[in-house]
């Protein structure tokens, strides 16, 4: 955890060290000496019990949030081609059960405007719960000593919410046009294995981006101060990446991780929750990262200055 020096205060915040006298957690040059200070930040207790609640609240919002997306393609847009995207992009994100979760998700969707009115409820009181433990862990992590306050809080996780709302239906619209100008362009013929190749790849790296724009976000604007945003670009790249195949990795495990013996018909949900606990512990991991490697830049950068300084004053 970076320490905080209470003497210290920014004008904009004065509930935060000021960025440039945010203090390294390590303070040797090196990959070893960082990734020591993250194993270490990794085994506190808060840090598992932050990542837990993350993944019950993204649980809870997953749900509404897919019923959602459905509901906009089919009522707003009138895109069948959307909606198709949706449940691709969706089988693509989720860990298994993918199309029993999306049949469901699409009677859910089925024109009902009580439950999508109560899909949208939920889907904003959940989202405050993902957002809250993730701004009080990143706010120790910039050294931060005061939290945002409880509607200030609600305010900015809504707005990430609204974000992740709008990234998402615009990579759904970008794979759908895509789909259609692919589709277009093969005269109709899409049964090939070539359609099928250039559609599957075009639909990652619409995922891939989201899923680095979402970290992105999350890193930016989250943490109770101003951050720049080449401190935390550089990792939201990595986490996106290393998500995507911490996925594939998970996929693999599923097998020999035997859920279903163990919880029987809940397995797919404890599948999903382990999933999302395992994603906010590498959220949580890509913070600290970046706030360390961002200080000890800093850091270095000063004792730089100051060498040149001490040279020029001794030429003198």
């Amino acid at each position: 955890m970076v320490p905080v020096d209470p003497t210290q205060a920014p004008l904009d915040n004065p509930s935060a060290l000021p960025i440039d006298q945010v203090r390294p957690v390590v303070h040797r040059e090196g990959l070893w000496p960082q990734v020591v200070a993250l194993a270490k930040y990794m085994s506190q207790t808060e840090v598992h019990t932050y990542a837990f609640s993350v993944a019950a609240n993204v649980i809870l919002s997953l749900f509404p949030f897919i019923v959602m997306l459905l509901t906009i393609s089919r009522q707003v847009f009138h895109s069948r081609v959307m909606e198709q995207v949706v449940g691709e992009m969706m089988e693509n994100f989720l860990p298994t059960s993918q199309a029993f979760i999306m049949r469901n998700m699409q009677l859910l969707a089925h024109p009902h405007k009580s439950t999508q009115l109560y899909s949208i409820v939920m889907l904003l009181v959940s989202s405050t719960g993902v957002f809250l433990p993730l701004e009080v862990a990143l706010n120790k992590v910039w050294g931060v000593r005061e939290n945002r306050s409880y509607l200030s809080n609600q305010i900015v996780s809504l707005g990430l919410a609204f974000a992740l709302g709008v990234l998402a239906m615009t990579s759904v619209a970008l794979t759908a046009g895509q789909q259609s100008l692919l589709t277009l362009f093969f005269f109709g013929h899409i049964h090939n294995v070539v359609f099928t190749f250039l559609n599957g790849v075009t639909l990652r790296l619409c995922a891939l981006l989201a899923s680095i724009l979402l970290f992105f976000l999350i890193y930016w604007i989250l943490p109770n101060r101003k951050v720049p945003a080449r401190a935390v670009m550089p990792t939201a790249i990595v986490i996106g990446v290393l998500w995507e195949g911490a996925k594939v990795l998970y996929i693999l495990a599923l097998p020999h991780l035997d859920f279903p013996s163990v919880y029987g018909p809940f397995y797919v949900s404890v599948t999903l929750m382990m999933w999302a606990f395992l994603s906010g512990l590498l959220l949580l991991a890509g913070a600290h990262f970046s706030a360390t490697r961002y200080a000890l830049s800093v850091a270095r950068q000063d004792e730089r200055t100051e060498r040149a300084q001490q040279s020029a004053s001794s030429a003198q």
